[in-house]
């Protein structure tokens, strides 16, 4: 009897989150009216720039040569444990 009780109050709740969040949103939403618009004529000039460079150069990758992005450092090898003597 008290899982049917609990499942009915939980419905009830979850009812009403929902219509709570429904309500709010139709509350916080207002039909504004657009502003008027109005055209307006501009002259513009435009002016030749210099041209882009780039700011770095990056390397340039090619099948089957060598990686420029490869880590240079090599770690050392893992020690090596001799079988059954552990400590």
């Amino acid at each position: 009897m008290k899982s049917v009780l609990g499942r009915r109050i939980a419905a009830v709740a979850g009812g009403a989150a929902v219509t709570a969040m429904v309500v709010l949103t139709a509350s916080c939403a207002s039909e504004e009216e657009a502003p008027e618009t109005t055209t307006t004529t501009t002259t513009t000039t435009t002016t030749s720039a210099a041209p882009v460079e780039p700011t770095e150069k990056a390397p340039r990758l090619e099948p089957g040569g060598p990686n420029p992005f490869s880590p240079s450092v090599v770690a050392p090898p893992a020690p090596e444990a001799t079988p059954g003597r552990h400590r």
